[in-house]
């Protein structure tokens, strides 16, 4: 009987047992690490959406989603683009100063880029309810001093057409404003804002 160890078979049942171990916590390992990462209907809801208006008349809002949210396009009047400054004593945060609530570029009078054309996320700020769009003047239930905006049916929370909430109302800051930007005079691109460099 020969009592010498054979080195190199050794070390080949080594390397053959590393290899077989190594593709086996592979197998194991890849569908564990692909269960965590997004599926495409996931991906697909985060994604950019790009909006045409060309069809967009004035008063006229549109509701795509983003997100699973979703997001008003409206087009405004000059009339109600004049309202807008004439209602600021009324609103609780009329010069927009709660910055997370709008990027940058919409940190103005309008909250947009475009004045005629509003982007809002079409969720109310208080309890998450959507508002219902009352573009009209003075109705009977809003009253005299209403001049066109946003009104939430759940807990009475009003906003106006810039999405600037009223004073004393449950909602305590304004709607937002999604990331956007004009890809040209009739698509708009929500999701994302414009690439650097770009006009």
């Amino acid at each position: 009987m020969n009592n010498q160890i054979d080195a190199s078979k050794r070390r080949f049942l080594t390397a053959a047992t590393s290899v077989v171990g190594g593709v086996g916590v592979a197998a194991v390992a890849v569908p564990f690490v692909a269960s965590m990462l997004p599926s495409a209907k996931a991906k697909a809801a985060g994604a950019p959406v790009e909006v045409d208006i060309s069809k967009l008349e004035v008063g006229q809002l549109i509701r795509p989603e983003w997100r699973g949210k979703p997001v008003w396009v409206f087009r405004r009047s000059p009339e109600v683009l004049d309202n807008l400054a004439s209602q600021t004593d009324m609103l609780r945060d009329p010069n927009s100063d709660v910055t997370e609530q709008q990027p940058d570029y919409s940190k103005n009078a309008t909250r947009s880029i475009r004045d005629e054309i509003g982007v809002l996320v079409g969720i109310c700020t208080h309890l998450g309810c959507s508002p219902t769009y009352r573009p009209e003047l003075s109705p009977e239930d809003l009253g005299p001093d209403w001049k066109g905006g946003f009104f939430c049916p759940c807990h009475g929370s009003k906003f106006d057409l810039a999405g600037r909430v009223y004073s004393g109302v449950p909602a305590p800051i304004n709607l937002v404003v999604p990331p956007h930007y004009f890809l040209d005079d009739n698509h708009i691109l929500i999701g994302e804002d414009a690439p650097k460099g770009a006009a």
